[in-house]
Formats: structure tokens, C-alpha cells, sequence
């Protein structure tokens, strides 16, 4: 009987929960929104860990609402970086050290495309 007892304890033992890594409330320090309704907007978003988010929407051309905003995320690296976009007819824009960039162009592909440029100016045309 002490057997089964002992057994029915760990068993309730090993079903009870197990603590979590407990994370820091994050406090909203700013929280500011407009909307006109008609397309036009704004709206900024502060916390005290240093996340940030801001825009400003209009109306687009073709139907859309543009946009133009920021907002600061974590680095990785105990600091934060700053992501700037657009966001309209285009797409969307971003703007940041964050972003990957493309290798430069070898000098022999960027004589290439220039011959090319030229080529096109004066008319030459290839067949496919």
C-alpha cells in the first residue's frame, strides 16, 4: 500500500507545472492614435524596453493609403536599430543598417552594363 501511495505522489509530483522563464512586464509608456476615417492617420507606440513604431498614412493615388513611418527594434547586440519605410503604389520601402545589401558589381559586369546602356542609345537591337 506505501508502494502505490509513494507512486500516486510522484506521479502527481512529476504532472505539476513547471516554472517559466518569467519575462519583464513591458509598460507602454506613449500610446497615440488618429484616424479621419477618409485615409488619413496617425499613430505612435512607445514601451519602456525602447520599442518604438510611428506613421503618418495618407490617401494614394490609385486608391491606396500611403505610408511613412519608423520604428526601433533590438539589435541582437544589446542595442537597438532604427527601420525607416515608405509603403505606397510601390511597395513596401525599408530603410536600415539591419537590411542586408548586395555585394558590389565587379568592375568587368559594370563596363558590361555601360556597353549595353550605350548600345541600347545608339539604336542596336539583338534578336532573340
Amino acid at each position: 500500500m506505501k508502494l502505490v501511495v509513494l507512486a500516486c505522489l510522484a506521479a502527481v509530483a512529476v504532472a505539476a507545472p513547471q516554472l517559466q522563464d518569467v519575462r519583464p512586464i513591458v509598460q507602454v509608456l506613449r500610446d497615440e492614435r488618429q484616424d479621419d476615417g477618409n485615409g488619413y492617420f496617425n499613430y505612435a507606440l512607445e514601451a519602456d524596453n525602447g520599442i518604438y513604431m510611428a506613421a503618418a498614412g495618407t490617401p494614394g493615388s490609385e486608391g491606396q493609403t500611403n505610408i511613412e513611418g519608423t520604428y526601433r527594434l533590438p539589435d541582437g547586440n544589446g542595442g537597438f536599430a532604427d527601420v525607416t519605410f515608405i509603403a505606397n503604389e510601390n511597395g513596401f520601402q525599408p530603410q536600415s543598417i539591419l537590411l542586408p545589401t548586395p555585394h558590389p558589381l565587379p568592375d568587368h559586369v559594370v563596363e558590361l552594363l555601360r556597353i549595353a546602356e550605350q548600345q541600347r542609345a545608339d539604336g542596336i537591337v539583338f534578336e532573340k
